[in-house]
């Protein structure tokens, strides 16, 4: 028995002397016989749900990798980052991505290559959810490229991937080396009847009056919030949030326990691209000059816009001009800080915002409907600078938009008899943008905006209903005037839906104390561009006078306490009251056309005549189509 050990051995060492690189792997291959080690850490949530979390066996050379597995769904994500030396932006290159592999649940796919091609709805919609959970704890000053990579391994069609993706990115980045503030726990929440369902099956989600993912911190500070809801009270749904928030932190200590025992050191985060003297040195001499331009409520998106531009390349000019050693870059940096300071300290100051308006005032709102005959209908919506062209086509229901076979697995739904279509070109904003196909930004507003006019809509409607809508320009929320504008363009389309939906963006502006606990606040209603851009919150809120759709929170600081959730529901819940008031004024009931409405008719054909009707392969539906029109539905 030793002579064969000791022979082993020298085979051991024998190919360790060949390829030195390899000497450690192969000698703790031989010790583990053969088997990757692999640590793993199981958490209960309520209703018996059970997650796996596990890291060590797959992907060892990313920064990260993990898996988290509900019975027999499973997703691998891993954490890459590339460090980048010449940013020119201050903007974090995150880019999250999702893959949903037929052969996860052994499917093969239809398409003629029998591979996957690109990505799909479903997937870009996932990929952006995770996105939105993990941004906003990344510090500010850490401006690698990251790079996620959510890979479904196993799908049973019962549990759902989506909440999995979100729990294994944050797994990765906790265990990497990637600077982060996390770790994240997310949930599905659902509600049958009176009883919340924490990670509903796909059988449990289609009972449900609401589909609810809520992601957070330890602190139990919400740093996600993404649902749709049947037109649920104000109070069901913070009740909702509160219920899922207490599983989140179950989830958040089982990636604490995971990463303390074999989480990386994290890497060293750079200190400000530009020097602190620049910004004082903008502060002591430019400070009236922008405070001017930001108090001058006369003054549009362009022209502001402008005024600023033309104030930096002015600073620009001067510095240089007094021989300051500095780089150009620096110097738009600073003033970006300059102008981000400015800009918030007047709000907190007046409780005025840069239109002139109060915190709680929404911007002024004019609509149209019926505005080309051949349409079956249309509406204008202009919030501001925001406009919005929405129109509904009607057609047979045989144009429904059929669903990719994994979804049809995952989620039961097999076709849309309404769906819309969301575009965003770039003369919105007067920028020049080449036309590349939908991009992933016009699907997710796309998406939100047909959650937030869904439980409105019949479902027993006879006909397949196509609602476009084209940004025309765009001064924020584009998508929220989407759902007001959806909803007048149904009405004039004689659509019977329950009720009249609108939208509303809500800001929030804070003052942090060095440990990131908010000392004070301020929300803002109906959202600019630039309150956007420069505040810390876009939560879009979209429903009836009495209930709620659809919710979409996008946080860029780490998270909101329940309490400003709250009040922030409150407020836009109000807000939405107020532009359903005025949406009224134009159109309030469904209008009567019938010059160019479709018509659905049904009739009994005998037995011993279906044959002669339809043809050889159907060949005379086929030729009634081509020359009338006509569709006919499955006999």
């Amino acid at each position: 028995m030793a002579s064969l050990l000791r022979n082993r051995l020298k085979s051991v060492k024998l190919k360790s002397f060949h390829n030195l690189s390899c000497r450690a792997i192969t000698i703790s291959s031989f010790m583990c016989n053969n088997k990757p080690h692999e640590i793993k850490e199981t958490v209960s949530l309520l209703n018996g749900k059970t997650l796996t979390f596990s890291t060590g066996k797959y992907a060892k050379m990313a920064n990260g990798s993990a898996v988290v597995q509900s019975e027999d769904t499973a997703v691998m994500v891993t954490a890459v980052c590339k460090d980048s030396h010449d940013l020119q932006d201050s903007f974090l290159p995150l880019t999250v991505e999702f893959r949903m592999k037929s052969a996860a649940a052994g499917r093969i796919p239809t398409n003629y290559l029998r591979r996957e091609l690109g990505q799909s709805e479903r997937e870009i919609l996932t990929a952006r959810l995770t996105d939105r959970s993990i941004r906003p704890l990344f510090p500010k000053n850490y401006l690698s490229e990251v790079q996620i990579m959510s890979n479904l391994l196993s799908a049973d069609g019962i549990n759902d991937p989506e909440v999995l993706c979100i729990n294994a990115a944050s797994t990765a980045l906790s265990l990497s080396d990637i600077p982060w503030d996390g770790p994240v726990g997310a949930v599905r929440v659902g509600l049958i009847g009176d009883d919340i369902i924490i990670n509903p099956t796909r059988h449990e989600l289609q009972k449900s009056a609401m589909n609810l993912v809520v992601a957070g911190i330890k602190s139990s500070k919400v740093v996600m919030v993404e649902g749709s809801f049947n037109d649920l009270n104000l109070n069901t749904v913070l009740h909702s949030i509160k219920a899922g928030m207490k599983e989140v932190k179950k989830i958040v200590a089982s990636i604490e326990q995971l990463t303390i025992k074999c989480g990386k050191t994290k890497q060293e985060v750079k200190e400000k691209i530009f020097r602190q003297e620049l910004l004082e040195y903008l502060q002591l001499h430019y400070l009236t000059d922008l405070k001017n331009i930001f108090s001058d409520f006369t003054l549009n998106k362009q022209q502001r816009d402008k005024a600023v531009s033309s104030l930096r390349d002015s600073i620009v000019k001067n510095i240089k001009s007094q021989g300051i050693e500095t780089v150009e870059n620096n110097i738009n940096h600073a003033f970006s800080a300059f102008v981000r300071n400015v800009f918030r300290d007047l709000i907190f100051e007046s409780n005025v915002r840069c239109d002139g308006r109060g915190l709680n005032d929404v911007r002024d709102i004019s609509c149209e409907v019926n505005l080309y005959k051949p349409l079956h209908g249309s509406s204008l919506f202009q919030r501001g600078q925001t406009q919005v062209l929405c129109t509904v086509a009607l057609d047979s229901p045989q144009s429904a938009v059929k669903t990719d076979s994994y979804t049809i697995l995952t989620s039961g739904l097999k076709e849309k008899s309404f769906f819309l279509n969301y575009e965003f070109p770039g003369y919105a904003t007067n920028e020049v943008k080449q036309g590349r196909g939908v991009s992933r930004r016009e699907i997710g507003h796309g998406a939100l905006a047909e959650k937030g006019l869904r439980p409105v809509v019949p479902a027993d409607y006879p006909f397949c209903i196509r609602l476009t809508s084209e940004v025309l320009e765009s001064n924020g929320s584009s998508s929220m005037a989407t759902v007001c504008g959806g909803s007048m363009a149904l009405l004039d389309a004689g659509v019977p839906i329950s009720a009249m939906a609108s939208g509303v963006a809500m800001g929030l502006v804070t003052r942090c104390q060095p440990d990131g606990e908010i000392e004070d606040y301020r929300i803002l209603t109906d959202i600019l561009g630039i309150e956007d851009y420069i505040g810390d919150m876009d939560f879009k809120i979209a429903g009836t006078k009495t209930g709620i759709t659809a919710l979409q929170a996008d946080f860029k600081i780490p998270g909101i306490s329940l309490d400003i959730l709250h009040k922030v529901l409150s407020e836009g819940h109000t807000a939405k009251r107020k532009i359903i008031n005025i949406m009224s004024e134009t159109i309030s009931s469904p209008s009567v056309k019938e010059e160019n409405m479709p018509i659905l008719e049904t009739f009994e054909v005998p037995v011993q005549k279906r044959n002669l009707l339809l043809g050889p392969a159907w060949i005379n539906i086929k030729k009634l189509f081509l020359q009338t029109g006509v569709q006919w539905n499955d006999f």
